[in-house]
């Protein structure tokens, strides 16, 4: 069970990403089919490499087990972007987000 959610997470932050198996493998610093072998259920990466693959995609291993996020690495960004202003900026920033969200 979370062996195929592993597989398929990373499928799908790949996709969304738009890198191939092929070019996340070397940019990984690994053999061509590394990604492969991982999305076919051959194997499954090592927590070493599974921080790194989190690295990749530049989001937390909390945020890749959270399936709710649809982009999480843009949510990652926003938050760190929110963590640098003032408290009236970020009190400016939260009306905008109720605003749209209506």
């Amino acid at each position: 069970m979370y062996e195929d959610f592993v597989r398929n997470r990373i499928t799908q932050l790949r996709l969304k990403k738009g890198v191939s198996e092929y070019q996340m493998s070397y940019d990984l610093g690994h053999s061509r089919g590394y990604v492969y072998n991982i999305s076919s259920g051959k194997s499954l990466p090592p927590l070493k490499e599974f921080f790194e693959i989190c690295k990749y995609f530049e989001i937390t291993p909390q945020e890749f087990f959270d399936d709710t996020l649809e982009y999480p690495e843009l949510i990652h960004k926003a938050v760190d972007g929110l963590k640098k202003l003032n408290d009236t900026d970020i009190i400016m920033i939260l009306g905008y987000i109720d605003r749209l969200q209506k």
